[in-house]
């Protein structure tokens, strides 16, 4: 019976010496250059799928409505949405430049985004440490957690009115509950034997905290910043479209009531390359500070 094949580049390189016939163990930097070739490799093959699946996606898009398969007027189309992007890089928008659209809306997506982390954080290991509150806490925690975003976003704007605070609120919500759900799970995960061990060793209730409950739920954590980000957006977003003096869901909104798809659709791609350079920076962060982690066989050679 034969084993399962471990697919990290490490394990390639070991491979691909062994099958030229040398000692793989005797020889470090081989192995090395190796494993480093088949990482490029990977990353190469990575990079030019989605090149393929983007222009290759654009392209049918496109084809499909000069050819009437599509209406452009509801759906638009690549050229559209490319020309319209020109138009606001060169002329702004109705509300002023979409840099400074853009500024509003991302400041109130990581203020919102920050707010909702701490909070979650927070309320996840406190919860999570102390059985009864949770037991206590946890069916209003519930409650509020299913109560519609949209009937949220109103209330803010009724109470905060039009500007910052009312998005910056409802984005610190939809974070609040990933965060918090992530991190009071990722506390209740923590092995009751090694916490015991700690007691006997001496170690107080805020040493335990900090050395052993915090480090082990931080990856539940920091796999829920992945997900929260895009909430914070859609926070944002949607307290703009609510109601709001500036911002990209008002020029969403805007675009909306004047049937302009390719304004929509622009608007869209903007948010999506923002949530893009904000998940780099998160999984920038990730390996800071999950360095002391071993790497998996899903994880090796990632590529995001």
């Amino acid at each position: 019976m034969t084993g399962s094949t471990s697919t990290t580049p490490e394990a390639r390189a070991v491979q691909a010496l062994q099958e030229a016939g040398r000692p793989a163990g005797t020889d470090e930097q081989t192995l090395s250059q190796l494993a480093q070739a088949a990482r490029r490799r990977r990353r190469i093959k990575v990079y030019l799928g989605r090149a393929v699946l983007l222009f290759g996606g654009l392209l049918l898009w496109e084809w499909v409505t000069n050819i009437g398969l599509l209406d452009p007027f509801f759906y638009s189309h690549p050229t559209g949405i490319w020309n319209r992007l020109i138009d606001w890089v060169q002329n702004g928008t109705a509300y002023g430049t979409l840099w400074h659209e853009i500024w509003v809306t991302m400041s109130e997506a990581v203020q919102g985004f920050a707010v909702g982390v701490v909070g979650g954080i927070i309320f996840g290991i406190t919860l999570g440490q102390i059985p009864i509150l949770a037991d206590v806490i946890g069916p209003f925690i519930k409650v509020l957690n299913a109560i519609p975003r949209i009937v949220l976003g109103t209330i803010f704007i009724i109470s905060l009115g039009l500007g910052t605070a009312s998005k910056v609120a409802l984005a610190a919500v939809l974070v609040f509950f990933v965060v918090f759900f992530n991190a009071f799970q990722g506390v209740r995960e923590v092995d009751p034997r090694l916490i015991d061990n700690c007691r006997v060793l001496g170690a107080s209730q805020p040493q335990i905290v900090r050395e052993v409950v915090v480090p082990s739920a931080l990856t539940w954590i920091i796999a829920s910043l992945h997900v929260a980000f895009g909430f914070a957006i859609i926070g944002a977003i949607v307290g703009e479209f609510l109601g709001a003096q500036q911002g990209l869901g008002l020029v969403i909104a805007t675009a909306m009531n004047q049937f302009d798809s390719d304004g929509v659709f622009a608007a869209m791609l903007i948010i999506g390359a923002l949530a893009l350079v904000a998940e780099w920076l998160i999984e920038l962060l990730e390996r800071r500070v999950l360095r002391w982690r071993p790497p998996s066989r899903n994880t090796e050679g990632a590529v995001i």
